[in-house]
Order: C-alpha cells, then structure tokens, then sequence
C-alpha cells in the first residue's frame, strides 16, 4: 500500500487531495511541523529532504508535489486527472504546476520562512513585505488562464493541477498574504474545489476548515 507523509494544511494537501481524486489505497501519515518531526530520523529515512509531502511507492519514494501529482496522474488513468491528449498536453498541465512551485510557493516562502533567505530582522521584515504586490503580480497569469471561463485550470478537465492551485488559493488568506480580493476567479476556482467529494474528505482527515 502506498503511504503518504502530509502535515495540515502544507503543500502536501495537493498530493493528498489527488490521491484521494484517484480513488488510491494508501496511508496518510501525518507530520507534526511545528514540533520538528520532519527532522527526526525515522522521517529523514524517508525523505532526507526532510519536507512534505513524500510519497513511499512499492519501487521507491517520491517527493515534490509536482513529480508526485504527475505519477497520480500517470498510475491511475481511470480517473481522469490529466489532460486528454498527448504528452505536449501532460507537459503543458505540468508546466503549470511547476509555475506554482517555484513562483508562487517560493514568495509565499519568503512570508513564512523568510530565515531561509536573509538573516537580519530588516532584511526578513523587508521580504515579507514584498509578498502581497509580488503574489499580486505573479497571480495575474493564473487569473488570465482562468478568464476564458474554464472552470479548472487545464479547462474542462479537472486535473491534478487544480488541488496544486487550492493549496495556494487557500494560503492568500494566511496572515500577510494579501488576501484574495484581486483573484476573484481563483476564488470561484477555490469555491468549485471544496464542493468536490474528495477534496472534502481530505480537509476533513487533516482537521481543515474550507475558506
């Protein structure tokens, strides 16, 4: 059985949400970040990383949202969480996600581990306060992909990029991320997604309220 390592309310969501989508038998184990169980032994065995989300297969561990949510995508095709068509298609969905993994989640970093960046208390309070205007500008291309009247982000079809999205779109309304008032179709995005069975099966295992 596949085991997935997840704390609240993280990046992790994403894979945990997919995995729940695609119907999969697997074990979620969650991480306590706050008390640094991400950083014992048994969990760097794992992922020496020491970061969510990993995912422990039968052939080995995975980790990186968006190598995890390609593989969902991949394994379980029964469940349509990618786009039809060739691989250019496949390519294009991950383009998208990893988009979100090096833009959108790296500025949110700077908000919420901004140590990891500068080592002054100006220096880090000058970084978080970028955060809302970078996110603003960087979200623009999000909202414009969104304004044909697609209802998820690969269009009709829902993909395994549309939980990568509403971890983010979840994470606007976090203390010093700006909020969401210049994203109105994410917002609507967001409303779609906490309407989806798994979606709220999963908020409910990791102790999560919808937005």
């Amino acid at each position: 059985m596949l085991k997935l390592f997840y704390a609240p309310n993280a990046c992790s969501l994403a894979s945990h949400i997919a995995l729940a989508e695609a119907d999969a038998e697997f074990e979620a184990v969650r991480l306590d970040l706050k008390a640094g169980e991400q950083k014992k032994p048994e969990y760097l065995a794992v992922n020496p990383k020491g970061r969510v989300p990993a995912l422990v297969t039968p052939r080995g561990t995975l980790t990186e949202n968006v190598v995890i949510l390609g593989w969902v995508a991949q394994t379980y095709p029964q469940a349509h969480l990618k786009p039809d068509g060739d691989f250019f298609a496949f390519s294009e969905m991950q383009s998208f996600n990893l988009y979100l993994a090096t833009t959108i989640h790296v500025t949110f970093a700077h908000l919420f581990r901004s140590y990891r960046y500068a080592d002054s208390e100006s220096a880090m309070a000058e970084m978080k306060a970028k955060v809302p205007s970078s996110l603003k500008e960087q979200w623009k291309l999000i909202e414009d992909r969104l304004g044909d009247g697609r209802p998820w982000v690969c269009g009709a079809q829902y993909t395994v990029a549309d939980p990568y999205l509403y971890v983010f779109a979840r994470w606007l309304e976090r203390d010093g991320a700006g909020g969401s008032d210049a994203m109105p179709l994410t917002r609507a995005h967001r409303t779609r997604m906490q309407e989806r069975a798994a979606v709220q099966k999963v908020l409910a295992t990791e102790g999560i309220a919808a937005i």
